[in-house]
């Protein structure tokens, strides 16, 4: 176990003091500059600094440096094995060195050491990775700067090992900016903290910068919302190789990549949407824990009630599902899927809000084995919804689990609280082409619907597409020659050309990023692929691209040395652990002392929120009815509901009218929550007798005090 605490028995000042974080975005990718500045506050003696922290998992770490007092040292990366052995014989031998890997157990933690920083000196480590940014449901490109790493739950019997963070308040603080330039303009720019004023730097609105307001305490996620204004528009970016890497090699060549998102028709998809989904839900201790450390914050738990809430009143008419519980054990709602209807759904909504994080541990795998080994079901494609705080140690086991079970299901991970791991999350829906999303503070998730059909590219869902060219960019440098791209599919049995044409002149200023890029998606999938069948030669390949790219993989680390210094050892070194966030919960392999943890009793507190309490009340045809309950959420009487009902009107559509009209009068900033419970009220409505909806709709508006017309309903 790693206690990234301080170790002194004195309790010494943590020697890391400031963090400081540029972000370069060029359309839909990122590069990321991060410098850590560090103070050996121990006068007598040297300090190995020992820093465990948090990376999006899908980042490729491709530069490491660092500065000791006035000597700078840049890293080169090497085999794992080589590294530490230069490290080592550096320490022994009195020389000032780091080095930097990624967790064997998962790719979103990253372990740094910094040795010999002489007594009083400081020292400052900068290291820069690039990644593609995950896109939301609401068209958002999404960054987080993780500001938490949450305990990691190890089974019982594995070779995991925990990397725990220290309770302690962070005392370091944070400065970050952002830059960007694409070739789409940027709408608006968001972040869970205070940002200073956007400001654009050109006409176009193409090229934008902002940072973060001064003296924020790095005690949180930092997370940004990236809009441009359409982002459905297909973009490539097209580099030139690099001029000093071998021939033939995947850095020579010129490489092109294209960014598609496509998107269908709402309603559409709605209508012919039809399949199993199984819910999975993570009922571990650890989901007792607060989503947040606000004095306002729900526990992780209620939000995953929420969730499903909104998620089973969406689900289509004629689908099947299943809700399944998980912790040391599993607990599934029905022996197996059953279909969706008014009694299955309302039993299925009674046992979620009674549903407690009662059940131990983060056992994970189990309950996944157990899906996979049911038969899918014929013309019902399965979708799996899994929610999770993401506290597991045997990442790479799962995603090696999910990844096998790819042609038969799409996965839908859904991280709970701040700290869930982005290696899990994103990971499991990578690999099955599904989607991912972080509920970190009091938002719900963003329920989506998704088509029957199983192709490359899905609703909602973006594809990057990396090609390798033949030829020379350079030659085409001061040439107007287009390339072109043709994506073939079929949308509902029809088939569909998209022709994507882009310019061979390469873009400028790239930095070798969609290189990097590509390589590091060659990586994981050569990983991935020796996890599987253990070949010693994936290994080998593995280190080469490595090493070729300059990015990081399992198999290699980042080490420098400062051979300028041969001053010997004057007193033991002493190793210190710096804290990587705050963690105000365990969730480790249950112990007596946590007992009370894992079996304390958890209130289910009634809906108060009246958009959940609308929400739970439409039936599972997607209608309403006029009751007391009903009334009460619209802040009405029920005599006032009957007074305003047209006569001619039947009771149900008078009820989804209203529900409709109060949704989008009152909550038309959750539009992306609600989106498809409309649809379904619409298509019921849409199969009703409908000579009296626009008198429905107009007294809607008077009782409620609303100016919604009627197209807006989508009727």
């Amino acid at each position: 176990m790693v206690n990234c605490g301080l170790l002194s028995e004195k309790n010494e000042p943590v020697p890391l003091k400031s963090v400081s974080v540029t972000l370069l975005v060029q359309d839909h990718v990122v590069s990321v500059s991060s410098s850590l500045q560090y103070v050996n506050e121990d006068l007598k003696h040297s300090l190995e600094a020992v820093f465990v922290f948090p990376l999006p998992a899908e980042a490729s770490v491709f530069h490491c440096s660092a500065r000791i007092g006035k000597n700078e040292i840049q890293a080169e990366i090497k085999d794992r094995h080589s590294a530490h052995d230069e490290y080592d014989d550096a320490l022994a031998s009195g020389h000032q060195a780091f080095l930097m890997e990624e967790s064997e157990q998962s790719p979103d933690i990253f372990r740094m050491n910094l040795g010999s920083v002489p007594p009083g000196e400081s020292a400052t480590v900068s290291f820069s990775y690039l990644m593609e940014l995950s896109l939301q449901a609401d068209g958002a490109l999404r960054f987080c700067l993780p500001g938490t790493l949450n305990p990691r739950y190890a089974p019982a019997g594995s070779d995991a090992v925990p990397e725990v963070c220290s309770a302690s308040e962070i005392p370091y603080t944070l400065s970050l900016s952002v830059d960007v330039r694409s070739s789409a303009r940027v709408s608006r720019l968001e972040s869970s903290c205070t940002l200073d004023p956007l400001v654009f730097l050109n006409p176009e609105h193409t090229h934008a910068q902002v940072s973060l307001s001064a003296g924020h305490k790095f005690d949180r996620d930092v997370e940004l919302l990236l809009y441009y204004e359409d982002p459905h528009q297909p973009c490539a970016i097209f580099e030139a190789g690099d001029a000093t890497a071998e021939q033939g090699s995947l850095m020579a060549d010129p490489m092109l990549m294209l960014s598609v998102y496509p998107e269908f028709p709402a309603d559409m998809m709605l209508s012919k949407a039809t399949g199993e989904f199984i819910f999975l839900v993570d009922r571990s201790g650890s989901m007792d824990c607060r989503m947040h450390r606000g004095s306002d914050a729900s526990n992780r738990i209620q939000s995953a009630r929420d969730t499903l809430l909104l998620l089973l009143k969406s689900l289509p008419m004629g689908c099947f599902f299943n809700i399944i519980g998980f912790g040391s054990d599993f607990q599934s709602f029905f022996p197996q899927s059953v279909l969706y209807d008014e009694a299955t759904m309302e039993e299925a909504l009674k046992r979620v809000q009674e549903m407690k994080a009662d059940m131990g541990g983060t056992e994970i795998l189990i309950p996944l084995k157990h899906i996979y080994s049911q038969r899918c079901l014929p013309e019902h494609p399965r979708q799996l919804f899994i929610f999770t705080d993401g506290e597991v140690c045997n990442t790479k086991d799962i995603l090696d689990l999910v990844k096998s079970q790819s042609l038969s299901h799409r996965c839908f991970s859904f991280g709970i609280g701040e700290g869930a791991s982005s290696a899990l999350i994103t990971g499991m829906a990578q690999a099955t082409s599904g989607h991912a999303q972080f509920i970190t503070g009091s938002d719900r998730m963003q329920p989506k619907m998704l088509g029957p059909e199983t192709p490359a590219l899905f609703q909602g869902q973006r594809a990057i597409i990396y090609a390798k060219l033949n030829g020379s960019a350079q030659a085409a440098e001061s040439s107007t020659e287009t390339g072109a791209v043709t994506i073939n599919y079929k949308l509902m049995n029809k088939q569909v050309t998209n022709r994507i044409q882009f310019n061979l002149k390469p873009t400028e200023d790239t930095g070798l990023t969609v290189h990097r890029l590509a390589a590091r998606t060659m990586i994981r999938s050569l990983e991935l692929k020796e996890r599987l069948s253990d070949f010693e030669s994936l290994q080998k390949q593995i280190v080469k691209l490595s090493i070729q790219a300059g990015v990081s993989s399992v198999h290699t680390a980042f080490i420098a040395v400062n051979t300028s210094t041969r001053a010997p050892l004057k007193a033991p070194m002493v190793k210190m652990n710096i804290p990587a966030a705050y963690a105000d919960c365990l969730a480790l392999a249950p112990m007596p002392a946590l007992a009370s943890r894992f079996n304390g009793e958890t209130k289910t507190e009634p809906q108060s929120d009246p958009f959940l309490q609308l929400v739970s009340l439409q039936k599972a045809a997607g209608f309403w009815i006029i009751s007391s309950s009903f009334a009460n959420v619209l802040a009405k009487t029920l005599d006032e509901l009957t007074n305003h009902k047209p006569a001619q009107a039947d009771s149900s559509l008078w009820a989804t009218v209203l529900a409709l009209v109060w949704l989008n009068g009152f909550e038309i900033d959750a539009l992306i929550e609600w989106k498809f419970v409309a649809l379904k009220a619409v298509n019921w409505i849409r199969s009703q007798n409908l000579e009296s909806l626009p008198q429905c709709v107009s007294n809607a508006n008077s009782l409620l005090g609303c100016q919604v017309p009627e197209e807006a309903l989508g009727i």
